[in-house]
């Protein structure tokens, strides 16, 4: 198996207001983006970051090779039970899931 991480360009996650998170994936090509794709769904990142499946909008953008989910923040952005203000730690958990 191998990891995420280590077989696509980049991992980003970022803030996308107050209430919600966003994760890009970037693939290194074509092929590369269709093979994630059928692999990584709103399914599984659902049960990566323990949310409803209902509320992650996954986006292919084709043309430039990205895969995009957009999901709920667990804590509203800067309320004491935030513990990542900026949104970044997810990429990192990303990077490390072995995918099947």
């Amino acid at each position: 198996m191998a990891r995420l991480g280590t077989i696509v360009r980049k991992i980003r996650s970022k803030n996308a207001g107050p209430f919600w998170l966003t994760i890009d994936i970037f693939c290194v090509d074509s092929h590369n983006f269709q093979h994630v794709r059928k692999v990584l769904s709103s399914s599984v990142i659902a049960a990566l970051f323990d949310e409803k499946e209902a509320n992650i909008h996954q986006f292919n953008i084709e043309q430039l090779n990205v895969i995009k989910f957009s999901l709920p923040r667990p804590n509203i952005q800067g309320t004491a039970g935030d513990t990542d203000m900026h949104g970044a730690s997810y990429a990192v958990l990303l990077e490390e899931w072995d995918m099947p």
